[in-house]
């Protein structure tokens, strides 16, 4: 199959899925009982948010990788008249603009999940002492 056979095929798939009205929940697919509470995994958000940092970390350093042979073979190739020396020097710029983003959005991803984690302990916590500072805790013992 070619390529614009494929990127048909896709657009037409999308296409038929736009029908889909935006402004109600989809049946639950697991057959369940649907309307079922939001599942906070504490150690399954730490793991994402631990390798989002370790993913920022390695960024900052492996992005860079290349970023001075680059800038030396731009210039040795620009010395030496030809054009692909500026292009080569835009794609490095670009490259590190796009390494620069990602680096932002892993820390954002693991800033968010660390703070969700903080927040949803700190609320439990808020809970359990107003809980337990209630009348209703008197009829509960």
């Amino acid at each position: 199959m070619s390529f614009d056979e494929e990127w048909s095929a896709a657009r037409a798939t999308a296409a038929a899925g736009v029908t889909m009205r935006l402004n109600q929940a989809p049946a639950d697919p697991g057959g369940g009982a649907g309307g079922a509470d939001l599942a906070l995994n504490q150690d399954q958000i730490g793991a994402v948010g631990s390798e989002a940092y370790k993913l920022h970390t390695r960024l900052q350093t492996d992005g860079k990788h290349a970023a001075t042979a680059t800038a030396e073979a731009a210039a040795a190739l620009t010395r030496e008249g030809f054009a692909s020396g500026a292009a080569l020097l835009k794609a490095g710029n670009l490259w590190e603009t796009q390494v620069k983003t990602l680096v932002a959005a892993c820390a954002t991803v693991s800033n968010g999940l660390n703070y969700s984690l903080s927040s949803h302990a700190k609320d439990e916590q808020q809970l359990h002492a107003d809980f337990t500072a209630s009348a209703i805790d008197k009829y509960l013992k």
